[in-house]
């Protein structure tokens, strides 16, 4: 069962859309460094198919993407709901952000337009820093998957060229 402590409407975390990021708690990873160390505990609102509908529902007008920050205690209850948000509100991507270095066996990624994969580590620094061990994929239009994590560092660039 999936638990979330809290979301946000961001624009950072998935290039190009205005996304739902739902935070699940009960992280099993634990990384060093972790920028949400709360999250690590089994604790929250049960995310089910009913309280998706309403977080939806009170954002639907302004965003584009859903993305399941963590989830990775349960990852097929993630794939279940983004199925389900798929079937339900098809004009909704649909994002992941795992801890994992790869996905679970016989997990339908395909039901998802982003996924984040890899754990976080300190020495090789967060997506925007060129030497992350982390990816974010973008599914393609055609069924494809591409590697997007350098739009992480453009994004970054950019801000730092402005400020």
């Amino acid at each position: 069962m999936l638990k979330y402590a809290n979301f946000d409407i961001v624009f950072q975390e998935v290039p190009d859309e205005v996304t739902l990021a739902i935070n699940i708690t009960n992280c099993p990873n634990h990384c060093v460094g972790c920028h949400s160390p709360y999250l690590w505990e089994d604790k929250g609102t049960v995310l089910d198919r009913d309280e998706l509908d309403q977080l939806i529902k009170k954002y639907a007008s302004g965003i584009t993407c859903v993305c399941f920050m963590g989830g990775d205690a349960s990852p097929y209850d993630v794939e279940s709901l983004a199925m389900y948000l798929k079937s339900q509100h098809p004009c909704l991507k649909a994002g992941w952000y795992s801890g994992k270095n790869e996905l679970p066996n016989a997990f339908h990624d395909e039901v998802f337009d982003y996924i984040k994969l890899g754990r976080y580590d300190a020495k090789y620094g967060p997506l925007d820093s060129p030497t992350t061990n982390q990816r974010m994929m973008k599914r393609l239009a055609d069924g494809r998957v591409k590697d997007i994590t350098e739009r992480f560092r453009s994004k970054k660039q950019e801000t730092t060229k402005q400020q």
